[in-house]
This record gives structure tokens, sequence and C-alpha cells, in this order.
């Protein structure tokens, strides 16, 4: 596997030193820890779970171990939560605080229709009452430094970042992180660095900017246009976390990917068990495998192997000798 670069100091989260500018965004179905993982063993500064739902929470839901597991190499480790129940997100994180997460997150940009719609991720931009509410509650009640993580606004007409961002920081938040998009946005277009700007200019407390990080170049890019104190890395980590070890998809060679994909499998199978480890892998898989210039049978057939053997034998067979796309 790639060996990471040299962590430098880079910015504080309450009494927390970072060591390192790029991490790994909480991504739900993603960032589990098998990727985590792998991600902060490469180079990612922080580990952010996938988020959990405080209804799952004040109600013992099996699958939260499962989400919430995490290594001590993972530190600092950040619990990330959503709700649109101020009460009870304080609840649920008092539940959680026994499992020693070193940071709780508040999720205001989760897109989802299926969260956004109930007031929770993105949807609590619609209403800062609640956002003062949680920051002010946590801040007061729980002894980790409380962070969150927003989108620019609902949409176009109702982009309330700055407000929402000086909310979080007078009510004690330690560290805002921000998706350069709208709710409304989703993933499309382009983000609006610009603005993740304006909101370090205004803050104290440490900015971390989200959106279209895709090089290496542009963790930098991102830095000197924002001045932002961290970079988080998305859906450009997912089938290249080499992106932390500062180097781009198309520098990594063949062994470097069949090394790393074996790793991950491994990983993969030793937490969830070897079958369905194996079908989680897959949607990993689809992506490590992009560049290479497979026909759709070929990548059917790879994606759909029934036992982890038979995946590495089509893996040598199929993608290796296949040369990856310039």
């Amino acid at each position: 596997m790639t060996t990471p670069a040299v962590p430098q100091p880079a910015f504080w989260v309450g009494d927390i030193l970072v060591w390192g500018r790029a991490i790994l965004s909480p991504m739900d179905g993603f960032s589990d820890l098998p990727f985590r993982a792998m991600a902060r063993r490469l180079g990612s500064a922080m580990s952010y779970t996938e988020f959990v739902n405080a209804i799952d929470v004040v109600n013992g839901a099996p699958h939260l171990d499962e989400r919430l597991t995490f290594l001590e190499e993972e530190r600092p480790l950040v619990f990330q939560v959503f709700d649109d129940d101020p009460g009870r997100l304080v609840e649920a994180v008092h539940i959680l605080m026994p499992r020693q997460p070193d940071i709780i997150d508040i999720n205001m940009g989760c897109s989802a229709r299926t969260v956004a719609s109930r007031g929770a991720g993105a949807g609590l931009l619609r209403t800062p009452d609640k956002i003062a509410a949680i920051f002010r509650r946590l801040s007061d009640e729980v002894d980790v430094p409380v962070t969150g993580k927003i989108r620019l606004g609902w949409d176009e007409d109702n982009l309330n970042y700055l407000d929402v961002a000086r909310i979080v920081e007078d009510n004690g938040g330690q560290l805002l992180a921000v998706h350069g998009r709208t709710k409304e946005q989703a993933y499309r277009g382009q983000a609006n660095w610009a603005a993740i700007a304006e909101i370090k200019a205004a803050l104290k407390i440490p900015v971390i900017g989200n959106g279209d990080v895709k090089r290496v170049a542009d963790i930098q890019r991102m830095i000197n246009a924002t001045g932002c104190d961290g970079v988080m890395i998305a859906r450009g980590a997912i089938g290249n976390p080499w992106i932390f070890a500062g180097l781009d998809r198309d520098e990594v060679s063949d062994a470097q990917v069949r090394d790393t994909m074996l790793a991950h499998l491994d990983s993969m199978l030793d937490f969830y068990g070897e079958e369905r480890g194996l079908i989680l892998f897959r949607k990993h898989a689809a992506r490590y495998i992009t560049p290479y210039r497979l026909s759709k049978p070929q990548r059917e057939l790879l994606l759909t192997a029934a036992t982890p053997q038979d995946f590495l034998n089509l893996l040598d067979r199929i993608v290796l000798e296949q040369p990856q796309a310039a």
C-alpha cells in the first residue's frame, strides 16, 4: 500500500490538534470502518463515521455498533449525528458519549429527500433557531468539541450560510465544514468556493471546505482560494484513496491497485463476514476498476463474483491484464 505523506500540524478543534489538511468526508454507505481506516493510514487527518439517526440511537437500533465501531488509530474520531428534534438529538449524543468519540458533529448538509424533507440534515438550514438550540445545549452539556457540517442553503433563493455559520460559532461550535452547494443542487453543478471563503473570513473557528476536490492539486487550490483550514474529500476518494497519500489515480501502478484492493477486501470480509463483505465491497471495486478498459460483460463478471477467491482470480485475469486508460 502507498506510504502516506508525513503529516504536519494543521489546526485545532477545541483542544484537539489535527495533523494534516486532507480529510475523508463522511459518506453514508461508504465511510465505514474498513474504508475510513484505510484512508486514515494513507494520510486522511481525521475519521468521521457515517451519520447516525438520533431516533435510532435513542431506540437502540441494532445496526449502530457497526456504524460506530472504530479503531484507536483513527483518532481524532468524529461521530456524526442527524435529527430535526433538538431535544432528541441532545439525548442521543448523551447516549453516545460512553463510546468515547473525540468530537460530535451535527449533520446539516445531507440533501437526501428522506432526511432533508423531515427537517433534518440540510433541512435544519431552514430552522436556524433549532441549530442555535442544538449547539448551545451540546456545547454546555458534553465535554468534547461540537462541530457541524452545512451546505450553503436550501436553494439559490435561500443562501443563509453566513447566518448559520455565525450561529454555530456563537453557540459554541468548534469547527464548521462547508459543502459549497445548496440542498437543491445535491451533487450537481459546480461547488461555490467563494462562499466557503466568505465563511472562513467571517469566523474565528476552523473552517473545512468540501466540494469538487478530485485531484491532489485541488486540495491546495481550495486552500488558496478559500483560506480554509482543511479540505474534505468525498466522491473524489472513492476508488482513489491514494489521494490522501498525495497521488492522483493516474499515478497509481497496477501493483498498488491490486495491493490496496486486496487489503480493502480483506478488511471488509473481516468486518462484515465473507458473504456480506464481498457484496458491500462491490461498490468500491466498481470505482477501483474504472480506469481499466473492460467490456460490460467483463465488469459484470468481476462485480458478481460469488466468492472472494473467484473475485481475486478474475481481478488478476481480467483487470490487471488490461491497460489503464490515460
